[in-house]
């Protein structure tokens, strides 16, 4: 090819801002399909207003309102009472992506990319060619404006800002969507609401539908989850990249110090271990092949536990509660598991509960069968299900070993990923990475819910084992009282009293259980 023929096609040879990417491939945004478009809409403001909230200290309430215009266009509404965004920041907020306060900070928080809310700003501008309309109130001003993105420029445009008077403290959003569907069921608005109640117990969403109905999920718990801690990454999992980088910020001049204060559990008396690299280097001087073995002596030092200060499960009462308050399972079993780390040095920590009868699983006519329920930093991931590490992990299991059949069974699998950074498969954040360590924790803590159900579903078999053998004597007790009469010639009503009390003594405590079995299920009705 001649230099002419190069020039005339880098003729062509542009740079695009990212808004210019993500409108030609929505997709990636979670703009896939017409019926998950309008919940990925309400997922990206919900979990921003929970993470604010909880931010501020405040308990989270949501409301979400869905208004159908005509076929396939709806207005969404969302309104939270957390601490509002400043004037100078709604732009950048709502309108600019890649933009916002989670990515740089090493703490669990729902969002993490800086790509939702503006996404969501793109996606109404691309479908009704409408901004979206912001009211915000931080306590200190309120006004209101109508946002929308250049995006040639990625860079956020204002109009008709206004000074208001607003009692309540909070952001409301107004959103137009065309090119969407509002369904029920499995993947609906009004499930992704009901499992952000069940795995935050600690807020209260109140959700009117399109046809006007109304639905309140109330507050379970009456904490906020505490707030998660800036920390350092651990020497596990690092890759020789991530130390060139780590080492291109440092302001250590030697290799020594670079590692104290970079990185959490690094200290001097592990350094020692370290023997055949010259730790008084300059880190921004060491080669690869002095990286790659680090790296190495990484792996064979033990060292302790990650910090988890930046990491904040749900937690085993609080998921007790909510299961109990959404599912009112007949039996549970909840797990938590140590943190650990995965590439990066990154820490996480897997959640895991079982749910057994109940509103548990899923039910169709008079057929019944499990549900898994996925959650990433307690956010519900409803799409995607075949690309998640939780549900890979759920396929590993033989669950016929621990008495459970996932085809027959009401069964709810609860599995919450907590982590700094948790490695989704796509912006769209709907299905965790299939990361090796991620599934073998998630599959580790399953198995100790399934034995945990498997010990009461034992439990069960064996007192209905232990009462039916009990009516099986107290049937032929009678002909037996008879018997004993005729052969001894004593009181026949005084032998069959005796009898009596004997069998009862035998199974007094089998009885006790199934009557109290039988008084709860009284109450309950």
């Amino acid at each position: 090819m001649d230099n002419s023929k190069a020039d005339e096609i880098f003729k062509e040879f542009k740079e695009h801002s990212v808004s210019e990417f993500f409108k030609k491939n929505r997709q990636m945004l979670g703009y896939s399909s017409i019926s998950r478009s309008i919940v990925t809409v309400v997922h990206e403001y919900v979990t921003n207003s929970l993470d604010a909230c909880e931010e501020a200290g405040i308990l989270p309430s949501i409301f979400v309102k869905i208004e159908k215009q005509e076929e396939n266009k709806f207005k969404v509404i969302i309104r939270d009472n957390g601490p509002g965004i400043p004037k100078n920041y709604i732009g950048k907020a709502l309108a600019v992506i890649l933009a916002g306060t989670k990515f740089h900070r090493f703490i669990q928080q729902r969002g993490q990319q800086g790509i939702g809310a503006a996404g969501c700003t793109l996606f109404s501008q691309i479908t009704t060619g409408k901004p979206i309309f912001v009211k915000s109130n931080t306590g200190k001003n309120a006004y209101s404006c109508n946002v929308s993105i250049d995006t040639k420029s990625n860079k956020p445009i204002i109009s008709n800002l206004t000074e208001i008077n607003e009692s309540e403290q909070g952001l409301y959003v107004e959103i137009n969507l065309a090119d969407v569907k509002y369904i029920n069921g499995e993947h609906s608005v009004y499930e992704y609401l009901r499992r952000t109640a069940l795995s935050n117990p600690h807020i209260e969403i109140k959700f009117i539908s399109p046809d006007n109905e109304e639905f309140i999920f109330l507050r379970a718990v009456e904490e906020i989850p505490r707030k998660s801690k800036p920390i350092k990454p651990h020497p596990l999992g690092l890759t020789v990249n991530d130390l060139f980088e780590y080492a291109s910020y440092s302001k250590s001049n030697k290799l020594s110090l670079f590692l104290l204060e970079t990185f959490s559990r690094v200290t001097r008396d592990k350094l020692k271990e370290i023997t055949d690299i010259d730790l008084n280097k300059d880190p921004k001087k060491i080669t690869w092949e002095e990286a790659e073995k680090l790296i190495q002596h990484f792996k064979k030092i033990k060292w302790m536990l990650p910090d988890t200060n930046s990491v904040i499960p749900i937690g085993e009462k609080q998921i007790k509660i909510a299961l109990e308050n959404i599912l009112n399972p007949e039996y549970m079993f909840v797990t938590e598991r140590k943190p650990l780390v995965f590439r990066g040095g990154i820490p996480f920590v897997v959640e895991s509960a079982i749910a057994f009868g109940g509103n548990s699983g899923n039910k169709q006519e008079n057929e019944s069968f499990a549900n898994i329920l996925r959650f990433a930093n307690r956010v519900p991931l409803l799409f995607d299900a075949g690309n998640c590490a939780i549900t890979s992990a759920v396929k590993t299991i033989e669950w016929k070993r621990y008495g459970l059949d996932l085809e027959t069974q009401p069964i709810s699998i609860f599995v919450n990923v907590s982590s700094v950074y948790i490695p989704y498969e796509g912006v769209g954040k709907e299905a965790i990475s299939k990361e090796e360590e991620i599934i073998n924790e998630i599959r580790f803590a399953l198995m100790e819910s399934a034995r945990g159900i498997q010990k009461y579903i034992k439990g069960k078999q064996q007192i209905n084992y232990e009462v039916n053998k009990y009516k099986t004597i107290m049937r032929y007790s009678k002909q037996l009282a008879q018997d004993l009469s005729s052969i001894t010639g004593k009181d026949l009503s005084d032998i069959t009293l005796k009898i009596n009390k004997l069998v009862e003594k035998h199974y007094k405590k089998i009885l006790n259980t199934k009557n109290e079995e039988k008084e709860e299920d009284k109450n309950e009705s």
